[in-house]
């Protein structure tokens, strides 16, 4: 028995030394963000849970506080897409590709562009089967979620690293 508990100590013992440790939140280098997109879409609902959710910055979303926060965040465009890859003999599809692209900026309440018009794009291939069309919508719209999570992840990541432009007199 103590020679196991020695074995595994000494097996064990390299990866203490590894460096490895969790993911932290960021620290962001504003403290308030206006959020310039609707928060009660899928997307906005998930950027606004991701930056409230880090405890670090105070997140706006009625109009009339826009002026007071240090940058704020717009969704310019959230484009979704469902494009035909293959077909077989009789026209049945047989392949889907699945396209999210979003773009986004970050700017001061005066206009000052902290990140400049961005683009993110994600894209998944499906098979399909018309015979399991309720299971393939289902799996579907999971995929889009996933596309969703990781722009968010994206964007959250690009905020915390964010710094602010050198302004020239």
């Amino acid at each position: 028995m103590e020679r196991r508990r020695l074995l595994l100590l000494g097996m064990l013992s390299p990866l203490a030394g590894c460096g490895f440790h969790l993911r932290q939140t960021s620290d962001y280098p504003f403290k308030t963000l206006y959020a310039g997109f609707p928060t009660t879409a899928p997307l906005g609902a998930e950027l606004s849970r991701q930056l409230q959710g880090t405890g670090r910055i105070a997140l706006l979303t009625e109009a009339k506080q826009a002026q007071q926060a240090d940058v704020v965040l717009d969704i310019l465009q959230e484009q979704r897409q469902r494009v035909v890859v293959a077909t077989n003999a009789v026209g049945q599809i047989q392949e889907l590709q699945l396209r999210m692209t979003v773009r986004f900026r970050l700017r001061t309440p005066e206009g000052v562009e902290w990140i400049e018009p961005a683009e993110l794009y994600q894209e998944r291939n499906m098979s399909f089967n018309e015979t399991a069309a309720l299971s393939k919508e289902i799996e579907e719209a999971m995929l889009y979620r996933d596309m969703q999570n990781d722009i968010v992840q994206q964007i959250v990541r690009r905020l915390a690293r964010v710094k602010p432009p050198v302004v020239r007199p």
